[in-house]
């Protein structure tokens, strides 16, 4: 049994596309964290089936800010690593769910004002 590993899934237009398009879902991970554990841990609080793994590491951007006088501070962001974990065919995780209950609520939204549209251009034109 894998011990439970902090997974925060990249919520992006890029992580949401890709989840639509080729099932693969994106999570922060711990520097610590490796492909295998990524994997089972996934499986494990998701119960679904992982295909493949890829991990990134995004190394942290230097910042500078200044004090008063004009000394500058240095300092950097941290450093975090990035799973792109592919799943079976039919498996998926409810990360979007949120997403795609607003996206059918503004196609809802959009049908019914179009029909009032049509409606009330309908009526002027008799």
């Amino acid at each position: 049994m894998a011990d439970l590993m902090a997974l925060k899934p990249r919520m992006s237009e890029k992580a949401y596309g890709l989840s639509q398009d080729r099932n693969i879902y994106v999570f922060m991970v711990p520097l610590t964290a490796n492909k295998v554990t990524v994997a089972s841990a996934v499986q494990e609080q998701f119960k679904v089936t992982v295909e493949e793994v890829n991990i990134s590491i995004l190394k942290g951007k230097a910042k500078r800010s200044y004090r008063r006088g004009g000394r500058p501070l240095i300092g950097r962001d941290n450093d975090v690593k990035k799973a792109y974990v592919r799943l079976k065919a039919g498996d998926q995780i409810p990360i979007f769910a949120a997403v795609e209950e607003e996206e059918a609520k503004a196609e809802k939204t959009a049908a019914a004002v179009k029909k009032a549209v049509d409606k009330k251009a309908k009526k002027e034109s008799k």
